[in-house]
């Protein structure tokens, strides 16, 4: 594995760090979730080869930028917030939470951990039956 881009996600921001597989901080940055901000964070991640981001929650917070870099060819896992939790007090000894320790706890994590799953594409729009409370036929509704 080449270099590791660790993303700490929220709403309105990410926080990443790119780690090389001896655990080196080649660049860190927090960017804004807003069209620019998403850019600026991919062209900092592209300047990296044989990269993978590893982004905490990709069920979660962390879903829709996740989606966003497959839509853009690029490599994404998700790391479960508890093993980062873990990488983070064993790095630093404690469990205080900053956004860039974080960052770095989920390269870490994902760079030491094997068979994190692939984030894919999401599919369109399902149709699901759902059956309404004292209704005898099935219901449609769109699936998210």
């Amino acid at each position: 594995m080449g270099q590791v881009i660790g993303m700490d996600p929220h709403k309105r921001s990410a926080t990443i760090e790119v780690i090389n597989d001896r655990e080196n901080v080649l660049a860190q940055g927090r960017f804004g979730t807003d069209r620019a901000g998403y850019q600026a964070m991919l062209k900092l991640g592209r300047q990296h080869k044989d990269r993978i981001w590893a982004v905490e929650g990709c069920n979660g917070i962390g879903k829709h930028i996740a989606q966003r870099l497959v839509a853009d060819g690029e490599i994404v896992v998700d790391v479960p917030a508890k093993l980062s939790a873990r990488a983070r007090v064993f790095d630093t000894g404690q469990g205080r939470k900053t956004d860039p320790v974080d960052a770095h706890s989920v390269a870490v994590a994902a760079l030491r951990s094997k068979g994190l799953r692939q984030v894919v594409a999401a599919r369109g729009r399902q149709e699901v039956p759902v059956r309404r409370p004292g209704s005898r036929t099935a219901q449609h509704r769109p699936s998210s």
